[in-house]
């Protein structure tokens, strides 16, 4: 059994229902959740956004919530909350910071084209992004036992609990996106109704009904797509992929094993040197 440590929660990337990453922006009607050490090309549009420690975020962060930003954070655009917002220690802006309620704001911070704010001001330094967000992944998940995150994000992740809850767009820790490619550490599942630029690279990827990707996949692990979901470009796995009925591979396909169901579609070679099953039926 391989060893588990609390902060394997960050690991997991999450698109949920209805996520779209255009040429300029992720968007969602969910919170945002993105780890440390992060370099994104993008803005972030969601409800409540946080964004952990020494991340650096090209374009713009726009939250109809709250907008956490952790420490020496890099912002290349606006930041406009229309909430609260909590700006870290050592935090560069290189645009404006608008806040229509209250300003929590830690040292050292630089806004280049200034800020204001309805609420009150707040100068001191707010709680680590790292630190509130297994707070609020705690409360979310109504457990009283941060040792219990990973198990439950687990289960999350492998089953359709999520659809029953409101969990937030999650991007985890040393994850790159850029123009070319949508990089994570591991697990990666997109929601229902995405429609994503750009290639994925991840452990293992899941993609639900009815989402567009134009770009290719990638995986070290298990590659899944089902009824619906198009994808325009290749799917490669170091192990196996599952190409559902209904789903359509513009590319090619290109596995260790491959599952293919009689009523998807592959435009693309096919290369399975473990082997090939066709399946039938529903």
């Amino acid at each position: 059994m391989r060893e588990r440590t609390v902060k394997n929660w960050h690991n997991h990337c999450l698109l949920p229902d209805g996520t779209e990453l255009q040429e300029h922006s992720i968007k969602t009607d969910r919170n945002i959740v993105i780890g440390e050490f992060c370099q994104i090309d993008y803005g972030l549009r969601g409800a409540d956004v946080y964004v952990g420690e020494s991340t650096k975020i090209r374009e713009y962060v726009w939250a109809s919530g709250d907008a956490r930003i952790g420490n020496w954070c890099e912002i290349g655009s606006d930041i406009i909350a229309k909430e609260d917002a909590y700006i870290g220690e050592g935090v560069k802006i290189n645009g404006k910071l608008s806040v229509l309620g209250a300003l929590d704001i830690g040292e050292n911070v630089e806004i280049r084209d200034g800020f204001e704010a309805r609420g009150d001001i707040e100068v001191r330094n707010p709680m680590p992004v790292f630190m509130f967000i297994i707070v609020y992944l705690m409360t979310l998940l109504r457990i009283e036992n941060e040792k219990e995150l990973d198990r439950i994000l687990d289960n999350l992740f492998s089953d359709d609990e999520e659809e029953r809850m409101e969990i937030p767009l999650m991007i985890p820790a040393r994850s790159k996106l850029n123009m070319k490619v949508f990089a994570v550490p591991s697990t990666m599942k997109i929601g229902k109704g995405c429609r994503l630029h750009g290639n994925i690279r991840a452990g293992s990827i899941d993609v639900q009904q009815n989402t567009v990707i134009f770009g290719s996949l990638r995986a070290r692990n298990k590659i899944s797509v089902v009824d619906g979901v198009t994808v325009h470009g290749n799917v490669e796995s170091g192990s196996t992929v599952h190409v559902h009925k209904g789903a359509h591979i513009l590319g090619d396909v290109i596995a260790k094993s491959i599952v293919l169901h009689e009523d998807a579609k592959v435009d693309g070679t096919i290369e399975a040197p473990h082997g090939l099953r066709i399946e039938r039926g529903s």
